[in-house]
C-alpha cells in the first residue's frame, strides 16, 4: 500500500499547464525524488500535495485517506505532512527550541509533550544543547537541521522536502544529505524530495521520478533510470551522456546497429517505443563507459580519435575526443578515466572504443534538449 498516492494531478496558471496529469505511487516508508529542470512542475506538484496549491483536477491520498479529490480538500494543517522549504523559513525572533516547538503549540499540545518531543527530535538532528540559541546565531547547516526537526516534531505521515540542501556549500551538503537519509530510514517515513541536482537524486532515493514540462517521463530505481533510460531527455539529464544522432541500420531482438556520421556502432535498444530500421535514433553512451587508449583499436565499435582537451577533476579526469577519420565527419565525445595514469596530450591520436552493451539506441522523438546534442547535429 502506498504511503502517498497522486493520480491525474492537474494544475494550471492561466494558459500555462504547470502539472499535467501526474500519477505516482509513493511507497510507504520510501524516499522518492522529483527530479527535473527549473519550471518542470516538481515544486508545484509538491505544493499541491502539501495543500498550499489547489489542483484543478486529480486526487491525493495519504495512508489510504483522500485529502484532495472530488468534494474533498483537506486544509494543509490537517494533512499530517511535514514540509521543509528551500529557504528553511526559520523565525529570527525565536530561539531554536521555540522554532521547533511551533507546530506543537498551534496544535495545543501540553507543555510536557512539547518538551519531550522537541528534545527527542533535537537529539535526532544533532542539535542537543542548542535550544536557547538565537536563530540568527545558527550556521546554514544548523538552520537546515532546525527546519527538519520542526517538520518531524509532530510525527507526520509524509515528509516533503523542497530543495532542502541547495543553500549549503558542497562539503556540508554531502554531510547533511547522508544524515537526512539516515533519519528518513530510521523513522520509516514516506518522503518526497524535490531537486534539480542529478547526483543528489541518484544517491539519496529509493525511486526517481524524472519530470519535464509538467509530466513524469520516467519513474524507477536510480540505477535503472541512470543506466537504462527510455528517452533521450532522460539520458541527457540524468548524468552526462554522449548523445549521437544516427539511423537504425538493423535490429535483432535487443541487439542493434546504428549508422552514425563516423561509422556503424553495435549497441542495444533502450526502453520506450522500439524504432524501425531506417528511423532516426539517438545513440547514447555514458562517458565512464567510453574507453580511450593510445594504442590503435580494431573491430566493432573501435574508431580513430584525436584528443581535443583534458579536464582534471581530482579523482577522475574527463577527456574530450574528436572521433572519426581525418577528412571525414567527426563527432565529439567525452570519456571519464581515473586521474592516476591519465596522460593524454592535446592533439594526440588515440583509439576510442564504445562497448556494445553500454551503448543504447532509442527513437529520436524530440524529447531530448537540443543543447545535449553535439555541435553540427
Amino acid at each position: 500500500m502506498p504511503g502517498l498516492r497522486v493520480e491525474g494531478l492537474l494544475k494550471r496558471y492561466g494558459d500555462v499547464v504547470a502539472v499535467d496529469g501526474v500519477s505516482v505511487d509513493f511507497g510507504k516508508g520510501t524516499l522518492t525524488t522529483l527530479l527535473g529542470p527549473s519550471g518542470c512542475g516538481k515544486t508545484t506538484t509538491l505544493r499541491c500535495i502539501a495543500g498550499l496549491e489547489r489542483p484543478d483536477n486529480g486526487t491525493i491520498t495519504i495512508g489510504g485517506v483522500t485529502v484532495f479529490g472530488e468534494g474533498v480538500d483537506v486544509p494543509p494543517e490537517k494533512r499530517k505532512i511535514g514540509l521543509v522549504f528551500q529557504s528553511y523559513a526559520i523565525w529570527p525572533h525565536m530561539n531554536v527550541f521555540d522554532n521547533i516547538a511551533f507546530p506543537l503549540k498551534v496544535r495545543h499540545a501540553s507543555g510536557t509533550e512539547i518538551g519531550e518531543r522537541v528534545r527527542r527530535v533535537m537529539d535526532m538532528v544533532q542539535l542537543s544543547g542548542l535550544g536557547t540559541r538565537a536563530a540568527t546565531q545558527l550556521s546554514g547547516g544548523q538552520q537546515q537541521r532546525v527546519a527538519l526537526a520542526r517538520a518531524l516534531v509532530f510525527d507526520p505521515e509524509v515528509l516533503l522536502l523542497d530543495e532542502p540542501l541547495s543553500n549549503l556549500d558542497t562539503r556540508l551538503r554531502d554531510i547533511v544529505r547522508v544524515e537526512l537519509r539516515e533519519i528518513q530510514r530510521s523513522l520509516g517515513i514516506t518522503t518526497v524530495y524535490v531537486t534539480h541536482d542529478q547526483s543528489e537524486a541518484l544517491s539519496i532515493s529509493d525511486e526517481v521520478a524524472v519530470m519535464k514540462a509538467g509530466k513524469v517521463v520516467a519513474l524507477g530505481p536510480p540505477r535503472e533510470i541512470y543506466s537504462r533510460p527510455g528517452l533521450g531527455f532522460v539520458a541527457s539529464f540524468v548524468g552526462r551522456a554522449n548523445i549521437v544522432p544516427g539511423r537504425l541500420a538493423s535490429a535483432s531482438g535487443r541487439d542493434a546497429v546504428v549508422s552514425t556520421g563516423f561509422g556503424d556502432v553495435a549497441c542495444v535498444l533502450g526502453g520506450g517505443e522500439p524504432p524501425e530500421p531506417g528511423d532516426r535514433v539517438l545513440l547514447t553512451v555514458k562517458p565512464e563507459s567510453v574507453v580511450v587508449s593510445p594504442d590503435g583499436g580494431e573491430g566493432a565499435n573501435a574508431f580513430e580519435g584525436r584528443v581535443e582537451f583534458t579536464s582534471f577533476f581530482g579523482a577522475f579526469s574527463e577527456v574530450l575526443v574528436s572521433v572519426g577519420r581525418e577528412g571525414g565527419e567527426r563527432q565529439r565525445v567525452r570519456a571519464v578515466r581515473a586521474s592516476e595514469g591519465t596522460s593524454f596530450a592535446d592533439g594526440q591520436r588515440v583509439s576510442v572504443l564504445f562497448p556494445a552493451q553500454s551503448c543504447l539506441a532509442m527513437a529520436d522523438d524530440g524529447t531530448v534538449d537540443r543543447y545535449s546534442l553535439p555541435p553540427g547535429s
